[in-house]
């Protein structure tokens, strides 16, 4: 491994622990106005800390809005929303170009942006967009840039979608495609609170003392965390984990686990790096100076999860995807 990619050893706690204590306050300030979802928390901190892009998949009303809106505060990010419908149009997204006549009577294009300006963007029920809008959000998520009228417009250097999808109302909705699912950097699934949980916000929610979220960092503490995040070590065992599991997904693996025969598809290349930067975020954001196989584990769900599909003979003996993926890694770790 080079040396610029990896922490220098006198450097590395000291920052590493500088991080860690931040993003630690972040996660406390999330975790005081959102209950009950500190796994979806994390998750989405890993996200941000990789520098990818976060699909949260779950019920109405589980505050996955919140969240988001949460997140820009406490982060100090410019934080914007769009609600996903099926009239979007992509020039909603990116925004378009107006004649305007200046006071001497000389016309000229102006090109006024769309709410995908933003450090972090909240793509609301993103499946009930057409393809064609969907398109266009995702192309920006890739190329951090728009092309109007032949002009490229750089979007800002911190840039980050959460998208949010409803799994319940399938009617009059866009699936994503396999190939635009895999710019989401972890699927992350949120579920229903924990009854304490629920308690706890039934109280903080109707009796007048639900907290607020205050500023904890800014855009410059996360992209510096970012950087540190890309060069924190990964040891060879951590490695070969993810290579292992990644290529074991795949119908064509040799694998002893035996699921090959239920896999349709498995993921790319892709799948790996997103692995291996999570793994690294997971370790920082617990202010570890490695990543171990047990981030390999934890993470092997959101990562794998959207980026591979099960044939029709194994959905009808009624596997799952996270089933496949737990069985992966009994097998590997």
């Amino acid at each position: 491994m080079n040396k610029v990619d990896i922490l220098d050893e006198r450097e590395a706690p000291r920052r590493l622990s500088a991080a860690a204590e931040t993003f630690g306050k972040v996660r406390a300030g999330l975790n005081a106005v959102i209950f009950g979802q500190d796994e979806v928390i994390e998750q989405t901190l890993v996200t941000l800390l990789a520098g990818g892009h976060g699909l949260l998949i779950g019920v109405p009303g589980l505050a996955k809005t919140k969240l988001v809106d949460t997140l820009g505060t406490v982060m100090g990010l410019d934080a914007g929303r769009v609600q996903f419908t099926p009239d979007l149009m992509p020039a909603d997204i990116t925004g378009s170009e107006v004649m305007e006549e200046s006071i001497s009577g000389e016309r000229a294009f102006r090109f006024i942006r769309g709410p995908v300006f933003t450090q972090l963007l909240m793509a609301d029920e993103i499946n009930r967009a057409s393809p064609r809008t969907q398109s266009a959000l995702l192309q920006a998520m890739q190329e951090k840039h728009v092309t109007v009228a032949g002009a490229r417009h750089d979007l800002p250097k911190l840039f980050h979608v959460l998208a949010t999808q409803n799994p319940l109302e399938q009617e009059g909705t866009y699936p994503l495609p396999e190939a635009q699912l895999d710019r989401f950097l972890l699927q992350i699934d949120v579920g229903y609170p924990g009854l304490e949980a629920e308690r706890r916000m039934l109280l903080a929610t109707t009796m007048g003392e639900e907290k607020s979220a205050s500023k904890v960092c800014d855009a410059d503490d996360l992209l510096e965390a970012q950087a540190l995040v890309r060069r924190i070590p990964v040891g060879e065992q951590v490695m070969e984990g993810i290579l292992s599991l990644v290529r074991a997904a795949r119908p064509d693996s040799d694998h002893a686990s035996g699921v090959q025969a239920q896999i349709a598809w498995g993921p790319g290349p892709r799948a790996s790096q997103a692995l291996m930067l999570a793994v690294r975020a997971r370790a920082l954001l617990d202010g570890r100076l490695a990543p171990s196989t047990d981030d390999v584990v934890a993470l092997a769900g959101p990562v794998l999860r959207h980026r591979m599909a099960l044939n029709f003979s194994a959905r009808a003996e009624g596997a799952t995807t996270a089933g496949v993926i737990e069985r992966l890694c009994a097998s590997l770790f």
